[in-house]
């Protein structure tokens, strides 16, 4: 079951209508076939001229849908022998970020990325998500590993932001961030971040300060959620559609600001239609990238990363 958002309502209608004429078509002998395709293509084109014209807060739902695929998911769909390796050898393990080794295609790589879950245990088990401070140094370990075995860093970045609570704080929430995103930046292998729902705040900077970092075409990424910046404006989550569209967070803006290097086009509809067709569009995208960036050398690949950069916002 498909879950629509509030802008998909007319889509909904169009497949309720498609469902119900299947189910009188199998329990008669009417022939409803000639129908039923005429509004698949009508259902087909109003989803496709929908998802052309998404408004950057409409982008933002899509990329907070419950059913978008999460890191778990793209680990079942594009990797194989992914070995989980966990904790910070400080304080503990954080389920909101994930990672160990694995294989794509022929490649191994080290895979980070964080994990929302899709169900409220899972949900509440992940954190929504949101890292702590020992899911950030978990993050560091893993790439001081890639860096000794050289292997590349594949991060897949989903986030509204890191925990927010008096006991990441107490813990270092802002010092771990500052260091995982200085272990990005030192790293003397190939590196390539992926924005693939949400890239919120430092959260998300922490995991993304790669010389290559993607966009899923329905991805956002913003300093903080649309709400959080109306509220502070405005006083008001309210006009967080106007936030959205002030803030520039859809990939196609970021593209065009330097923040990002490439958009992965999504199957019509979002993500969440077709996670498999995603999960290989995405595989070939990583695949061209590792492969470009398997040919420099780790100054190379440092000064990539300190260019890209700081060239951010000259165009």
């Amino acid at each position: 079951m498909i879950s629509y958002l509030e802008f998909e309502k007319p889509v909904a209608a169009l497949e309720a209508r498609i469902s119900e004429l299947r189910q009188t078509a199998s329990e008669g002998d009417v022939d409803l076939a000639a129908e039923i395709r005429r509004l698949e293509m009508k259902s087909a084109d109003l989803l496709a001229s929908t998802y052309a014209a998404l408004t950057p807060w409409q982008k933002t739902q899509v990329a907070r849908h419950p059913m978008r695929p999460h890191f778990c998911d793209y680990v079942g769909n594009m990797f194989s022998d992914f070995m989980p390796l966990g904790g910070d050898r400080y304080f503990g393990d954080d389920q909101a970020i994930i990672g160990g080794f694995a294989r794509l295609g022929n490649r191994r790589v080290m895979l980070i990325g964080h994990e929302k879950g899709n169900d409220t245990q899972s949900r509440i088990r992940h954190n929504f998500g949101m890292g702590k401070p020992e899911g950030y140094r978990k993050a560091i370990r893993l790439m001081d590993l890639a860096g000794r075995f050289g292997l590349p860093v594949v991060t897949l970045v989903d986030t509204s932001g890191a925990f927010p609570g008096v006991e990441a704080e107490e813990r270092g929430q802002a010092e771990a961030i500052a260091r995982s995103t200085e272990a990005c930046l030192a790293l003397p292998v190939p590196m390539v971040a992926v924005i693939v729902g949400e890239g919120g705040s430092g959260g998300a900077v922490a995991l993304a300060s790669a010389e290559r970092v993607l966009m899923l075409e329905h991805a956002v990424y913003s300093v903080i959620s649309p709400e959080g910046c109306a509220s502070i404006l405005w006083r008001t989550a309210e006009k967080a559609a106007d936030a959205a569209e002030a803030m520039k967070v859809t990939a196609q803006d970021l593209l065009g600001l330097g923040v990002i290097d490439r958009i992965v086009k999504e199957p019509v509809g979002g993500a969440h239609r077709e996670p498999d067709l995603m999960a290989r569009a995405l595989s070939a995208a990583l695949d061209e990238e590792l492969a470009a960036l398997g040919k420099l050398s780790a100054e190379q690949l440092r000064a990539k990363r300190e260019e890209r950069f700081l060239r951010i916002g000259e165009g």
